[in-house]
């Protein structure tokens, strides 16, 4: 597969919507996650990350213009034990509950289809960090309607062991700006990861399209120590 330039895709897709890069960092010694969200409507955009625990949460910036909770409030990354998890929705709570039951991250996914915002019946993406012996490796997943039929739901999971240094995955929600918004397409995206964090950061963040970028999440895990760092950018700032 083509390996991309992740700013040169995130500059040139006005909307991508919601996104998930994982990866490692190119000196290798870290694993790499970044989510992001965007907005059209005043609803989606009156957002905020805010951290919760070891992970995070989405809270309405403004109380008072928050017009429907529902698919824009929910918990985006949150950790149990030597795993990460990270979803563009309430599936995340999904993957968290069937992993303490035992069940693996594709079939705790099964549980769940694609948000009911017809026409657009935006993805379910989802991706999970398994760290262990000081190394790490990361599923994707994606749960899309078939084709804009919201009446079947067609399921993707993408497994990835060790990870190539300076490589990461992106996958996204829409292709590009429409309506109805397509479905992301294929296999999750093969991209570059570059800088430390905070240059991680700054690319991810300054690529977004300026009125439609809403907030960023990025987090490395050191895979000798497990220490981590995290970094949130909210476009709305109190």
């Amino acid at each position: 597969m083509k390996t991309f330039e992740l700013s040169k895709l995130l500059s040139e897709n006005a909307y991508p919507g919601r996104g998930i890069v994982i990866g490692r960092s190119e000196d290798g010694k870290k694993a790499v996650i970044a989510y992001f969200i965007m907005g059209r409507s005043v609803n989606s955009r009156n957002r905020v990350f805010v951290e919760e625990g070891e992970g995070i949460r989405t809270e309405a910036f403004d109380p008072s213009k928050m017009s429907d909770p529902s698919l824009i409030i929910y918990s985006p990354v949150r950790v149990l034990g030597s795993k990460t998890i990270v979803t563009n929705g309430d599936q995340t709570d999904t993957v968290y509950d069937g992993l303490k039951k035992g069940l693996s991250f594709d079939v705790a996914l099964r549980q769940r289809e694609f948000e009911p915002d017809g026409p657009n019946f935006t993805p379910r993406i989802s991706g999970i960090l398994h760290f262990e012996n000081k190394d790490f490796s990361y599923e994707m997943n994606i749960l899309k309607s078939n084709n804009g039929d919201g009446s079947s739901c067609n399921r993707y999971n993408f497994f990835y062991e060790k990870p190539k240094a300076g490589e990461g995955r992106f996958i996204h929600t829409y292709m590009h700006d429409e309506n109805p918004l397509p479905s992301f397409e294929g296999e999750p995206e093969v991209v570059t990861v570059s800088g430390n964090i905070d240059e991680f950061t700054d690319l991810v963040w300054n690529s977004l399209n300026e009125e439609n970028k809403v907030s960023l999440f990025v987090r490395t895990v050191e895979l000798e120590t497990g220490k981590t760092e995290t970094r949130i950018v909210n476009k709305n700032v109190k």
